[in-house]
């Protein structure tokens, strides 16, 4: 319980007109001093009521995180064996195959002991401290490849997940828990898990906390039809596919294990299925130049084959423990410059078509562990003081800027045998109605919709609402302003006019009630809904 002193200290703090960072600080020791008292915290001051939409941005640490919507919760698997024997791959003891124990995530996940109850639960409370409400959890599962795990591990691990959320500040975590010694005895049947799994399912689609979407990542050479149903009956809508490059001399010379025709085969299936699918994309891998990098790139969006949605572009480095740290103390390879790196992120960039999103630009791997190549970790800030131009959708996303005017804008492209349908409210300009400017050049992104026609029906891949929108009637924001249902309602145009008569939606579980009330049913884990 708050003690007088510091309930008088917050609301002396809320009375004054703080409008930076810096000046929230000042405030912060000003009234230290005064009381004889520790600095407030901002999760003090959240927890009392801030009326003012300012501060509350102010308060938030690292607010870009639930900006776009949703809060993102990584979490990682416990170490297995890998399949693959990649060069550039590090191994180390206890950790998953291709992570470092020193990068945040994993640290995270070793503090926890790799449990994905205490994984998920300990990604809320730090989201919540931080002045976030992570009531719309984007769920994402890494430690290599998932489609390997044994099948009990995966049910036990993701049912965790949802209850986790579903019991979130109510119960305590030791009087349920069932941990990974009892699945791998096989004391608890396959059959048993799966009905735990769609109770938690089934509680989650009412829960305060839900889980409206999860990533699972693997390798292009595990998908097949059986692994994409077990996918969907987890609940998963998005999968991070690790291709690296699409170019079988240097897939095969960094020992990848499969070729460009597994990346091709498996991106069509994973769309024809409804995913979201994200590439990872390594820029100076052995056997690459720079000029073959940017080249790669271009083709991603130039070949129907691949078009991917979201893009991690994960600089080659040099770390202990890989092939490639002997071949580059053998003097075998030698990694881009900072110089050659930069001026490759910039070309590759200025080519990113408007409906792709670039997640990453850079792996959160620490400088200590990096023999050699990019120590650089805040390179798209860097980019983005030299005036780097870019059309994607993170840097479109409204974010915290309040816009009136915009438009529908829709932009069809061919992608793995089907039509894509990229379907947007954007702003009708680069300028805002409160004088900012959006520093891409592109116009700023409200909300869109990904629609997929192709010969095995009409699916809607992605439904997604930024931000904040200043409407008529007054302050409202743009996730309850309909601008979601209206991209629905012409999604749903575009399927009919084109003769489908049903419309099939890639639903995160925690979500499904929302499609409800626009007339959708659930289907073998699908939303579907009649157009006739």
């Amino acid at each position: 319980m708050e003690s007088p002193v510091r309930k008088k200290s917050i609301a002396e703090l809320l009375k004054k007109k703080i409008k930076s960072r810096a000046e929230l600080m000042a405030v912060k020791r000003m009234l230290a001093k005064k009381y004889g008292q520790p600095l407030l915290s901002n999760s003090e001051i959240l927890k009392a009521g801030v009326d003012n939409l300012l501060l509350r941005q102010i308060l938030r640490k690292r607010s870009v995180r639930t900006l776009s919507g949703i809060a993102p919760v990584a979490v990682l698997t416990k170490p297995y064996p890998c399949p693959g024997q990649c060069a550039y791959c590090p191994t180390e003891k206890d950790v998953p195959q291709s992570y470092l124990s020193n990068e945040p995530a994993v640290m995270r996940a070793i503090r926890c002991n790799y449990d994905p109850y205490k994984q998920v639960q300990s990604r809320l409370r730090a989201l919540e401290a931080n002045g976030h409400e992570p009531t719309k959890v984007e769920l994402i599962v890494i430690g290599g490849t998932w489609s390997v795990l044994p099948e009990e591990y995966k049910y036990w691990y993701i049912t965790q997940c949802f209850r986790a959320a579903n019991e979130y500040g109510k119960i305590n975590y030791k009087s349920k828990i069932l941990n990974s010694k009892q699945i791998q005895n096989s004391k608890f049947k396959i059959i048993n898990l799966k009905n735990k799994l769609l109770k938690e399912q089934k509680r989650n689609e009412s829960a305060k906390y839900k889980l409206i979407g999860i990533t699972l990542e693997t390798r292009p050479d595990y998908i097949n039809e059986q692994e994409l149903w077990q996918m969907r009956e987890l609940g998963a809508t998005r999968v991070e596919l690790g291709v690296q490059a699409i170019d079988d001399k240097v897939l095969a010379k960094n020992k990848r294990g499969h070729g460009v025709l597994e990346i091709a085969r498996a991106t069509e299936m994973l769309k024809n299925f409804g995913f979201k699918v994200t590439y990872h994309i390594m820029p100076g891998l052995p056997g690459a130049t720079a000029k073959k990098d940017l080249a790669m790139f271009k083709k991603l969006f130039a070949d129907q084959r691949f078009q991917p949605d979201q893009l991690k572009f994960y600089p080659t480095v040099v770390t202990r423990g890989s092939l490639l740290y002997r071949w580059w103390r053998a003097g075998k390879y030698k990694p881009y410059s900072d110089k050659v790196l930069q001026n490759l992120i910039v070309a590759c960039k200025k080519v990113v078509p408007p409906y792709v999103r670039i997640i990453r630009l850079i792996r959160d791997i620490p400088g200590e562990s990096i023999m050699a190549g990019n120590r650089i970790t805040n390179l798209r800030q860097v980019m983005k003081a030299r005036g780097v131009v870019c059309n994607c959708i993170r840097c479109r996303e409204v974010k915290e800027l309040r816009i009136m005017n915009y438009e529908l804008r829709i932009l069809k492209y061919k992608a793995s045998r089907g039509e894509e349908y990229f379907l947007s409210y954007e702003s009708k300009d680069t300028r805002c109605p409160n004088g900012h400017r959006v520093s891409t050049g592109g116009r700023v992104l409200y909300g869109f919709c990904r629609l997929r026609l192709f010969s095995g029906g009409a699916m809607i891949r992605e439904l997604h609402v930024y931000g904040e929108l200043v409407s008529v009637g007054g302050n409202k924001k743009i996730q309850h302003a309909g601008l979601g249902k209206r991209l629905m309602l012409e999604a749903e145009k575009i399927a009919k006019n084109n003769g489908f008569k049903t419309m099939a939606i890639i639903s995160g579980v925690g979500v499904r009630g929302y499609y409800r009330k626009l007339g959708y049913r659930l289907k073998d884990s699908y939303m579907i809904k009649s157009l006739v």
